[in-house]
């Protein structure tokens, strides 16, 4: 669906992006992260024809954004950083002519809208005007616009912004909702929506990409691929830390294993957390039961995306 190659885009003499080259395959959802200034909202905005690119080529469903980028509108439906609302308008009003706008036929604007209303749950504000609403309303009718027209691709820079948790978690369900009818690019500040709403990553930091990949695959290249998570039985009553270090002295012993620390201990149970992958997991266990200790559970981690992020942007995305 995208296929970006050496995409540079210069304000003058400052360069916002450099030199990114990705693709993205059609019905992927793709998270864009990256810090304030980054260069996300400036790359969005040439994949919107939005922006020309200063040099690169860019094609979205074949098409070049240089060339051809009437077709490409057709194909898209853009949220940028700040909805583009008639504020005068009526939601209904409103959706149809932009509906209308996008090449719907009459005939079929009035029922488009009717469609985007009830997918974003804006059916109920049909006839209020825009500017009465609340900033979440808002935010549901510009994802409203950018799909009246059923586009192949969404590009939503920010849509979670300013939103309260509720409406986050509301704006998370209709986002995955769209999932596999469209390719969606998402960026956004609030790292859990990405990791529950992503396939893939794009990171950006400087204007150039440092990582990409699934969110698995950046913590394997960061060093962080994985953890085993493992409760045991506690110490009783004056047994002191015995099956604790008997626990953490037999799963150091297994080899793969990194390290082993205990996370959590209480009377009669104790969680230890190792650095492994999750292959090791049955020789773990039986390690622990070769050493009498009761296992109550086992888990398997994953390095959290806080902490991949902050690596990229920190390492400019070479592993520490």
């Amino acid at each position: 669906m995208i296929q970006v190659e050496g995409l540079t885009k210069y304000y003058g003499a400052l360069a916002a992006i450099r030199d990114l080259t990705f693709a993205i395959d059609r019905g992927e959802v793709i998270g864009f992260l990256g810090l304030n200034g980054a260069g996300k909202s400036t790359a969005l905005r040439v994949l919107g024809c939005v922006l020309l690119p200063t040099s690169g080529r860019v094609t979205i469903d074949g098409f070049d954004v240089v060339r051809d980028p009437h077709e490409i509108r057709k194909r898209i439906g853009f949220l940028p950083d700040t909805p583009p609302l008639y504020t005068e308008m009526t939601v209904g009003a409103y959706l149809e002519f932009v509906a209308r706008l996008r090449g719907v036929p009459s005939g079929r604007a009035k029922a488009r809208t009717i469609e985007v209303e009830e997918r974003t749950a804006t059916r109920d504000v049909h006839d209020e005007v825009i500017g009465n609403l609340s900033h979440g309303f808002k935010q549901r009718i510009g994802i409203a616009q950018a799909l009246v027209h059923n586009p192949k691709l969404l590009i939503l820079d920010e849509p979670t912004s300013g939103l309260d948790p509720v409406q986050i978690v509301e704006m998370r369900q209709l986002i995955k909702g769209l999932k596999g009818e469209h390719t969606i690019l998402l960026s956004s500040h609030i790292l859990s929506e990405i990791s529950q709403t992503c396939d893939r990553l794009l990171v950006i930091q400087g204007g150039e990409i440092v990582g990409q990949g699934s969110e698995q695959e950046l913590a394997t290249q960061m060093g962080s691929g994985g953890y085993l998570e493992i409760e045991i039985g506690g110490p009783s009553q004056g047994e002191g830390r015995a099956p604790v270090e008997k626990a953490l002295q037999a799963v150091r012993a297994v080899a793969g294993v990194l390290s082993a620390s205990v996370i959590r201990e209480e009377a009669h149970v104790a969680q230890i957390k190792l650095d492994a992958p999750a292959a090791l997991c049955p020789q773990v266990v039986r390690a622990l039961v070769a050493a009498d200790i009761d296992v109550m559970r086992v888990g398997r981690g994953s390095a959290q995306l806080e902490s991949i992020f902050l690596k990229l942007t920190q390492t400019g995305g070479q592993p520490s």
